[in-house]
């Protein structure tokens, strides 16, 4: 009789091998799944933390600087002052779209206002940096209530479009494009109230709860500007830049008298950098905020700005200024042509191209204030 029990052996021990591959493979299968998961939860922490790192949150320029999460004093204190702390009614919903970056602000923008007011506490710079906030100062400061905003004029930096946006903020006209240009700088048409205006109860009161702001622009290169915009070109035809205004700066400032040309740039640095200047300034009035330093059209050392733009970075500048002020849900800065406000210092040296180094170190003296207030070199080619 033939035995069965080595072929049972054989079955079990056959069984028991296939058992232990299936749970090895199993196993190993379990191992690989683990793994594939691990790798996959990992590239997406490392993918959150590269956007959190490096996306612009503004979405305005790939040049933007990081930003920082953390409140800054000072900017803490134009947060409060832009949301009128001290009003309570003010505290209550007004149905405005309130600016997406509570405490987040681009560091650039936080650096520019310190700068300021380093200077402003340098007491070497005290006569180049302070000036009293006078009516010429205050006629320079125009007024939108609606919006609780206010915007210093400096002439010859892109201000005709910042006029245009609180012309429709203010309601006169209910889109840019649809203002005439003749309007623009008329200010008994164009529905812009100057900070004068007021009492000087409301004056102080505006000041210290608006939103502030205003633009500034290499001193040098405004100057130029200037210059070609009011006595070279005259696109508005302004008749006394050139048959009252220039014909007083020749009288004075023109070392060839024999000369007949009309006004020269030399002629008006000469003038723009004597010490006694202001003679010829109070016989111009008002049509010397073309030329007049930054300090002196917006005190920018006795006013406590909420932003200071920059001519060179303006495309960046005015949608940031736009969203402090919680007006970008309501009107946009017309479109800038493209290299229009960069920084030409070709043209710069070709302006000033056969003038003495004594009459432009006289004009550096005069504009010190505004190179160092808002951060702009010391134009030692020029000078040197």
């Amino acid at each position: 009789m033939r035995s069965t029990h080595p072929q049972g052996s054989a079955h079990t021990y056959a069984g028991r091998v296939v058992e232990w591959l299936t749970t090895d493979i199993m196993h190993r299968q379990w191992l690989l799944l683990a793994a594939c998961s691990w790798v996959i939860f990992m590239f997406m922490v490392a993918s959150k933390f590269i956007t959190l790192t490096f996306k612009d949150p503004d979405g305005y320029s790939a040049k933007q600087e990081f930003l920082f999460l953390t409140t800054v004093p000072e900017a803490g204190r134009l947060r409060e002052e832009k949301h009128f702390a001290e009003d309570p009614k003010h505290a209550q919903p007004t149905g405005k779209v309130a600016p997406s970056s509570q405490l987040v602000a681009p560091l650039v923008y936080v650096e520019r206002l310190e700068l300021m007011r380093n200077v402003c506490r340098d007491e070497a710079l005290k006569n180049l940096s302070h000036t009293p906030v006078s009516k010429f100062v205050l006629d320079r400061i125009f007024v939108c209530d609606k919006h609780k905003i206010l915007f210093c004029q400096t002439p010859k930096v892109g201000n005709t479009q910042w006029k245009k946006v609180l012309i429709v903020l203010n309601g006169a006209f209910p889109a840019i494009g649809e203002i005439p240009e003749s309007v623009v700088h008329d200010h008994e048409k164009n529905g812009l109230p100057r900070l004068s205006s007021f009492s000087q109860a409301e004056i102080q009161k505006r000041l210290k709860t608006y939103f502030k702001f205003f633009i500034v622009r290499d001193p040098f290169e405004r100057l130029i500007s200037a210059f070609k915009d009011k006595f070279v070109h005259n696109p508005r035809f302004e008749p006394w830049y050139r048959h009252e205004i220039a014909p007083g700066i020749i009288r004075k400032y023109r070392k060839n008298r024999t000369e007949t040309r009309g006004i020269q740039f030399e002629d008006f640095v000469r003038y723009l950098g004597d010490p006694n200047h202001r003679r010829l300034d109070l016989q111009f009035g008002d049509h010397i905020i073309h030329w007049v330093t930054y300090v002196e059209l917006c005190a920018p050392c006795e006013i406590k700005y909420s932003v200071i733009g920059h001519h060179e970075t303006l495309e960046e500048d005015a949608p940031y200024i736009l969203r402090e002020a919680g007006i970008d849900h309501l009107v946009s800065y017309p479109a800038i042509p493209p290299g229009i406000t960069a920084y030409n210092r070709t043209k710069v040296e070709r302006y000033f191209l056969g003038i003495s180094k004594r009459d432009i170190r006289r004009l550096y003296a005069r504009f010190e204030g505004d190179f160092k207030l808002f951060g702009y070199q010391k134009p030692d080619f020029l000078l040197n």
